[in-house]
C-alpha cells in the first residue's frame, strides 16, 4: 500500500453507553453471542456497574472479514504504489542531476531543469494526496461496513453478560476517554471478534506459506572421486 493502513476514527460510532443498552429492542433479531461463561473476568464500576472495554479499531482489523478485505485492498492499491514510486524515482533523478551538474549548465538549461523539477514535484504531491484520500476512503468503507454488523452484536453481548457500560480504547489517552484499563480483567475485544467470525461464517485468511529452506549441498558432487 501507499503506507501502513491509516488509523480509522471510530469515536462517533461507539454505540454502547448505558442509555443505548436500555433502548435496544428486545424483539429485534440479533446475531448470536458467546455465552456468559465465555465472558472475561469483570471489573465493577461505581454503584456495582459492570464495566468492559473493547478496542474497536483492533476488532475490525482482527475479524476474518477485515483481514480478508484489507488484504484485498492492499493488493488492489499495489499498482498505484508502483506508479508513484516510478514518478518519485524520476523526480529524484532530476534532483540529483541538478545537484551534480547544475554548476556546469548554462543559465537557460539550469532554469529549464529547475522548472521541470518544480512541475513534477507539484504533480507528484497531488498524486500522492489523491492516492492517500482514495485509500483512506476505501479503508473507511470497509471499516464502516464491518462496524454496522459488529455494533448490534456488541450491544447484545453486553446486555447478555450484564455490562452497564463498554468503553472504546482505540485511541489512547488523552485522545480517548480511557486513561488506563487492565486488558486481562475488562477487555472483551477477543470475545467479540470470535463471535463476529462465527456469525459471519468467513474462514480465516490463509497464512503465508513458510519459506522452503534450501537443501544443504553435499561436500562433493555425487559420482565424483577424489584425485590421488
Amino acid at each position: 500500500m501507499i503506507s501502513t493502513l491509516a488509523r480509522i476514527s471510530l469515536a462517533a460510532a461507539l454505540l454502547l453507553p448505558a442509555a443505548a443498552l436500555a433502548q435496544t429492542d428486545p424483539a429485534a433479531p440479533l446475531p448470536s453471542a458467546p455465552s456468559a461463561s465465555a465472558a472475561p473476568p469483570t471489573t465493577m464500576g461505581p454503584g456495582g456497574m459492570k464495566v468492559g472495554t473493547i478496542n474497536l479499531e483492533q476488532a475490525i482489523f482482527a475479524t476474518n472479514e477485515g483481514q480478508r478485505d484489507f488484504d484485498a485492498l492492499s493488493k488492489k492499491l499495489e499498482p498505484k504504489q508502483s506508479e508513484l514510486k516510478g514518478k518519485n524515482d524520476e523526480l529524484e533523478g532530476l534532483k540529483k542531476q541538478l545537484n551534480t551538474q547544475g554548476d556546469k549548465l548554462n543559465e537557460a538549461a539550469r532554469a529549464t531543469l529547475v522548472k521541470q523539477i518544480e512541475i513534477k514535484q507539484k504533480s507528484l504531491d497531488r498524486d500522492v494526496q489523491d492516492a492517500r484520500d482514495d485509500a483512506q476512503g476505501q479503508q473507511n468503507e470497509i471499516a464502516q461496513r464491518i462496524l454496522q454488523k459488529l455494533g448490534p452484536l456488541l450491544v447484545k453481548y453486553a446486555a447478555d453478560n450484564g455490562y452497564g457500560v463498554i468503553l472504546d480504547t482505540s485511541n489512547p489517552w488523552p485522545n480517548g476517554p480511557v486513561i488506563w484499563a487492565n486488558p486481562s480483567s475488562v477487555d472483551i475485544t477477543k470475545a467479540i471478534v470470535d463471535s463476529y467470525n462465527t456469525q459471519s461464517g468467513i474462514a480465516p485468511p490463509p497464512k503465508p506459506a513458510a519459506a522452503t529452506k534450501p537443501a544443504t549441498p553435499s561436500a562433493k558432487p555425487a559420482g565424483t572421486t577424489t584425485p590421488k
